[in-house]
């Protein structure tokens, strides 16, 4: 009984060894920036299908998701399980969002690599002054081995991040943006997954027909071109600086030329939007899941700051931008 006990109380220690040593080897092999690297090329150039489970806000939604990418073009169609039924059919940049109980499709142009991923680190961001970056354990997600990377920010006007990512390919099973208190604020997560096997056409066709749908276009954002302006912040958050800037009509606001401006630390990203300020206009904060929006009045424009980033971040910048 004696030597029975002693093997109960030796096999968890002897399980976070192996797992430690399982860590090690695998961060000797390659680093966290390179596991970032290979997560950024996969996320390119995998084709998968499974269930994704999503929170936000505290609510989850589970969707089906078929995802092929063929001489660099996107095949995608992502089904929502609960709720209306929703179903977006990607092919390349055009993207057809089917809601069956409206009998509507809008159809839309997108030029994100992942409808699922499109806020991950890419192989361009260079950690800095701004963030640390870490491998911390394997876990098992979607019933494979998985690494976690952790993005640890400086301070607060950046959110953090955990990535698991396959450790056969580096795709990313699951991922969570991480607030002060080191809770997710949003995730996603396979539930199931299987990794480039033969994705037949039919199931990246449309599960409903829309011959009898009524077809909306969306206005498409890419009629911009790139300028010179003299809108500048006077107190951005420490790491971020302007990368593009560009004039483009909104859809809805045709008429309304409006100056748009991209900062970025290399990893969070804040879009501001320079308009003439309207009548009966609203300013102030709003937030949807981790993404926060600021507009503020300044010199007769409308400004507004957006990103996936605190909602102190986007006040900065809205309230201290100037056209000077």
């Amino acid at each position: 009984m004696r030597a029975r006990a002693i093997r109960h109380l030796a096999w968890p220690v002897l399980a976070v060894g192996q797992l430690a040593c399982s860590v090690d080897a695998l961060a000797q092999r390659s680093g966290p920036n390179d596991w970032l690297n290979r997560m950024a090329a996969a996320v390119q150039r995998t084709s998968y299908q499974g269930t994704v489970i999503r929170i936000q806000d505290g609510r989850a939604e589970a969707l089906k998701v078929v995802h092929t990418v063929e001489d660099g073009v996107i095949r995608e169609r992502v089904v929502a399980q609960e709720g209306n039924g929703l179903e977006i059919i990607r092919n390349g940049n055009e993207v057809h969002c089917i809601l069956p109980d409206r009998k509507k499709v809008l159809v839309e142009e997108w030029d994100d690599q992942s409808t699922l991923f499109s806020t991950l680190p890419s192989s361009e961001v260079r950690f800095g002054n701004e963030y640390d970056v870490s491998i911390v354990r394997e876990e098992r997600v979607a019933g494979r081995r998985a690494i976690l990377i952790a993005i640890r920010p400086h301070d607060s006007y950046r959110y953090g991040h955990r990535i698991w990512l396959d450790v056969d390919t580096a795709f990313p099973l699951q991922t969570q943006l991480i607030g002060d208190d080191g809770s997710a604020i949003e995730q996603v997560k396979f539930a199931d997954i299987s990794l480039n096997r033969e994705v037949h056409a039919s199931a990246l066709a449309p599960s409903v027909s829309t011959e009898d749908f009524n077809w909306f276009t969306q206005a498409s954002r890419h009629s911009r071109q790139a300028v010179r302006t003299e809108w500048h912040s006077d107190d951005l958050p420490l790491g971020f600086r302007a990368m593009s800037t560009h004039e483009e009509r909104l859809p809805g606001s045709e008429h309304v030329t409006t100056t748009h401006i991209l900062y970025s630390d290399g990893l969070a990203n804040v879009s501001v939007f320079v308009a003439p300020a309207e009548a009966d206009v609203k300013v102030g904060p709003s937030r949807v899941g981790g993404t926060n929006s600021y507009s503020a009045i300044v010199e007769g424009h409308r400004v507004t700051a957006v990103g996936e980033v605190p909602a102190i971040t986007v006040e900065q910048v809205a309230t201290t931008m100037r056209p000077h």
